[in-house]
């Protein structure tokens, strides 16, 4: 088996398992407010959500293509390159996901990339009109997440202020069903298609292909790596998303997953944009700006800190063990050879 042959393997395994972690680490997003709601049990949450990631992860191809070509100069991105960032990703992931800290995928395989590239090539190797694009994505939609969770829950607040509370919950309760489907789908369709670009970036530089298109194989494999990551849960992430943000009533949970299903549909979705979010700083944000609507101080503000800075060290943080993780790579190579 030739050098390239190996790297090759060597990448497509490393992104199935970052995409089962990012399955894991990133079911509560789907399903944390349904479940701490009672909406749905624990298990019929999350095998609804990982057949709709799996769904999801089918529906297009356009965030792949923006990780294959607006992150780090294609001609750059070799195997080495590829499997360090996904390597820095996934330790990430399992760091944030052992001490219950909401945290971004999508933070940490960007961050990864750049730092393995950068640790390759320099910084002339970064594609800065693209990363900028992707980082205001990033850094915007959470707080777009956030207004229209506000905005959705005063609407809701008001049309059912005279509704008995009870009745409320009850209906928003089956309601959340929907929106929490809803919720898995859109993770779907945005999440696994990091893994898909990062793959075809592979097979490019092993020569496999000459375009950005994705697989049919590419595309399987990661939605079921997704969809298996999903059904393993992620109950440390679920309990902080579903009760430390503040109290949940079916109410807002349905305006939390409507609100986020909305912010990543549009960035997935929309022509010409087709851009990577986080879904968990989506749902983050969507969650603080329904239980902001509720009353300001209703929202645990300590806890919101604590996973914003987590959010703020998670690119650097990557970049820097991806860089690390390169020149390792980079060393044994050159003595295998």
């Amino acid at each position: 088996m030739s050098s390239i042959t190996i790297a090759l393997v060597l990448v497509v395994l490393f992104a199935v398992v970052f995409d089962f972690i990012n399955g894991f680490h990133d079911t509560a997003n789907a399903i944390a407010t349904s479940v701490s709601t009672r909406a749905l049990s624990p298990r019929a949450a999350i095998i609804m959500a990982a057949i709709l990631n799996f769904v999801g992860a089918m529906y297009s191809t356009g965030v792949a293509k923006t990780i294959a070509k607006d992150i780090i100069d294609i001609n750059s991105a070799t195997s080495q390159v590829m499997v360090a960032a996904l390597i820095s990703a996934i330790l990430w992931n399992l760091l944030t996901w052992y001490f219950g800290i909401p945290s971004s995928s999508s933070h940490a395989i960007i961050g990864g990339i750049l730092g393995a590239g950068i640790a390759k090539g320099g910084l002339a190797i970064v594609q800065i009109a693209g990363i900028k694009k992707v980082i205001i994505a990033l850094l915007c939609s959470p707080i777009i997440g956030m207004g229209l969770g506000f905005l959705i829950m005063t609407i809701l607040y008001y049309l059912f202020r005279n509704k008995a509370p009870m009745k409320t919950n009850s209906i928003f309760r089956r309601l959340q069903v929907v929106s929490a489907a809803a919720l898995a789908f859109n993770h779907g369709s945005n999440d696994a298609q990091k893994s898909m670009g990062i793959i075809t970036l592979a097979l490019i530089a092993a020569g496999a292909q000459t375009t950005l298109d994705v697989q049919l194989w590419v595309k399987i494999l990661c939605g079921v790596a997704i969809a298996a990551g999903t059904a393993a849960g992620g109950w440390r992430i679920i309990h902080t998303l579903g009760g430390k943000i503040f109290k949940i009533e079916p109410i807002n949970g349905f305006a939390a997953d409507l609100s986020s299903s909305i912010v990543i549909w549009l960035a997935t979705a929309l022509p010409g944009l087709h851009l990577p979010v986080s879904t968990t700083h989506v749902v983050s944000g969507s969650i603080m700006g329904v239980g902001a609507a509720k009353r300001i101080s209703a929202v645990r503000w300590g806890v919101a800190q604590q996973m914003l800075t987590a959010w703020g060290l998670t690119i650097p943080s990557t970049a820097i063990v991806a860089a690390i993780a390169y020149f390792i790579i980079s060393f044994l190579g050159n003595l295998v050879m």
